[in-house]
């Protein structure tokens, strides 16, 4: 049988002799390999984590002693640990393991949000809340990435837990890695750390000496946490004669490191000694991402920090991916990089996700990687074009949730030309709530004077990323989702404010008479105002309700922030409207045309095909857009019963 079969919870860990261990780590690292090929996951973060893990579970008492795993996509090892082995065959499925955290699935864990650098300012709020409540004796242990110390919210907390005497054990993971490799000053004294330990372990007499110091101590009767102590000042003292300062004890807290994160012995003794230490501490643990599988340690991209279907012994992908709408919109930026020297880069540690890598190779000194900081990536935007230039910041749709103060006060007010490009815009499905991309058109809408693009295919996303990179008086954002981008939909007419008519029913556009001719022969004349990638799916749904005597005439606004005066003019006409977005039901486009239909004076029925106000669990795009009646099939029925209840009102005596 094998060691992690007996593991059903960390007592069960705990039991298990130390020389045990190491047989243990590599059952849970082949597990992985095993079951994320499977099925897709954040493989390489996890397999740099295991002998983490498993010393944290065997010194800390959770879920009494709270774990926070900042992002939490480094978290398989944790909820194997916690009696969850057996389903990891569902991991990010419907049903199944979510690839975070959550609260759901198991009393170990704390929080579920995706969003990184947070886990300090979770593990402050814990921290106090169990000192108010008589339990200060207690632990909160954040594992944090170095990636994730790039933000500035960690320097917040930061600076409140430094100044407490609150059993906060911050766990620095450092795998000189986010996404790609971490960058900034602190990314570089974290490598001069990182080096030093190198340097430490290649010593000869190293090894010799603190043999030769931990019999001396132990004949002196120095045991436990005194023997550890002493050996630290050792190692502190190797270090001083290389690095000048350490910059965690500059913040005023107890700092032991760097410990090799991969010798269960060393991390043993290193969390043990936090665990005795009142106050707040900082364990410094070197690690390697993918460590364990050498296609993930030799992948260049991300070391497999995300990955789809793969091969377990050779990496490589089993199934291929359709182009993307991110590869079309790096194709245009690059055009645009070549035509304009005023356009700059910006990403916050995605360069490769959000496709600006080939840009930072062509025009390195254009580019600019601000770390896990969405709020100053957007700032240093507005900075940027106050300079003369037109900055483009592309980061995920559901990172703009961070940055919003930022876009509204300090670019929106200052009509600065700055451009947002959200990748991952809408449903995405399998990464969880958290990711998904459904609140950036509420969000983004109230800025005054924002222009919002949602191309519907290839084509569209070139075009309106061109005419939003040329417009100079106020922020204008593109979104796109997840994925393969489908075939272009060319459009049958384009009306003077660009809005694009895909469909006209019978091939006639909508005149007065359809109203008159509806009232006769109980035909509806619908509008259905598509956004973005839906476009396909209401094209589906008009033919799908054709035969029911409804009429649909779809249109694509392309640019749905401000509502063009042709979509007003033609749901004016309509005997309904219908709004069909990936957003949400509330705040979104179909609220911006019903505020703007009103102003008009236009008192024609809308209705709203949207994102409910929900947070869902984990599951595929599709699945979720058919659980919420956003698929086109679901929607064409939708449609029937609101033309219904329309002619069962228009029907009534009284009307």
């Amino acid at each position: 049988m094998r060691l992690l079969d007996s593991i059903a919870s960390p007592a069960d860990l705990k039991r298990l002799p130390q020389e045990e261990l190491g047989q243990l780590a590599d059952e849970i690292r082949q597990m992985l390999i095993q079951k994320v090929s499977a099925t897709g996951g954040h493989l390489g973060p996890n397999l740099g984590v295991v002998e983490l893990t498993i010393a944290l579970h065997r010194v800390f008492d959770s879920p009494n002693d709270p774990f926070v795993f900042d992002t939490s996509h480094q978290s398989y090892v944790h909820k194997i640990l916690t009696g969850r082995a057996g389903k990891f065959d569902t991991l990010r499925q419907k049903g199944g393991l979510s690839g975070y955290t959550s609260r759901a699935e198991s009393e170990h864990d704390w929080t579920e949000s995706s969003h990184a650098s947070a886990a300090l300012s979770y593990a402050d709020g814990l921290a106090k809340a169990k000192q108010l409540t008589g339990r200060g004796d207690e632990h909160v242990v954040a594992v944090v990435g170095d990636g994730a110390l790039t933000g500035g919210m960690c320097w917040e907390a930061l600076n409140n837990i430094a100044a407490s005497d609150r059993n906060v054990v911050i766990v620095v993971n450092d795998n000189g890695r986010s996404y790609s490799p971490t960058i900034g000053g602190f990314a570089k004294n974290l490598k001069r750390l990182r080096d030093q330990l190198a340097s430490i372990r290649i010593q000869p007499a190293y090894d010799e000496v603190m043999e030769s110091g931990k019999k001396t101590l132990k004949s002196m009767g120095w045991v436990g946490e005194r023997t550890f102590e002493a050996l630290h000042a050792f190692k502190a003292s190797v270090r001083s004669q290389m690095v000048p300062t350490e910059m965690f004890s500059e913040l005023g807290m107890k700092y032991i490191g760097p410990v090799e994160g991969h010798d269960l012995k060393a991390l043993d003794a290193a969390f043990s000694y936090a665990r005795r230490y009142q106050g707040p501490l900082i364990v410094h643990v070197v690690t390697e991402k993918g460590h364990g599988f050498a296609p993930a340690v030799n992948h260049e991209a991300d070391q497999m920090h995300s990955t789809g279907i793969i091969d377990p012994v050779t990496g490589e992908a089993l199934s291929e991916s359709p182009p993307g709408w991110t590869s079309v919109f790096t194709e245009e930026l690059l055009k645009a990089g070549h035509e304009r020297d005023d356009i700059v880069a910006i990403t916050a540690a995605m360069a490769g996700p959000t496709g600006l890598a080939p840009f930072a190779e062509q025009f390195p000194e254009r580019f600019y990687d601000v770390g896990i900081a969405e709020q100053h990536a957007v700032t240093s935007a507005a900075g940027l074009a106050l300079g003369g230039l037109h900055p483009v910041v592309a980061i995920y749709s559901t990172f703009l949730n961070r940055a919003f103060d930022q876009l509204l006060m300090d670019v929106g007010l200052l009509r600065q030309p700055v451009t947002l490009v959200l990748d991952r815009a809408g449903v995405t499905g399998s990464d969880g709530a958290s990711h998904n991309g459904v609140w950036d058109m509420a969000m983004a809408s109230i800025v005054p004077g924002i222009r919002i693009a949602a191309p519907r295919d290839a084509a569209r996303l070139r075009e309106e990323f061109r005419e939003a990179i040329a417009i100079e008086d106020g922020p204008t954002v593109v979104r796109f989702p997840k994925g393969g981008v489908a075939e272009d939909i060319d459009a049958e007419m384009r009306l003077p404010s660009g809005v694009d008519v895909l469909r006209f029913p019978d091939g006639a556009p909508a005149t007065g008479a359809n109203q008159a001719d509806a009232e006769d022969d109980e035909t509806l004349d619908v509008l259905i105002i598509s956004v973005g990638s839906f476009a396909d799916y209401a094209l589906s749904v008009a033919e799908d309700v054709a035969a029911d005597n409804i009429r649909v005439t779809v249109v694509d606004p392309r640019w749905v922030i401000p509502v063009s005066p042709d979509v007003l003019g033609m749901a004016a006409l309509a005997d309904m409207v219908v709004v069909y977005e990936d957003g949400t039901v509330r705040g979104g486009v179909g609220s911006a045309v019903a505020e703007a239909m009103s102003a008009a004076g236009i008192d024609t029925p809308l209705r709203h095909l949207a994102f409910p106000d929900i947070f869902p669990v984990h599951a595929s795009r599709g699945q979720l857009l058919a659980e919420y009646g956003l698929d086109a099939v679901s929607a064409a029925e939708q449609v029937r019963e609101w033309a219904g209840q329309i002619r069962e009102w228009n029907a009534a005596p009284e009307n």
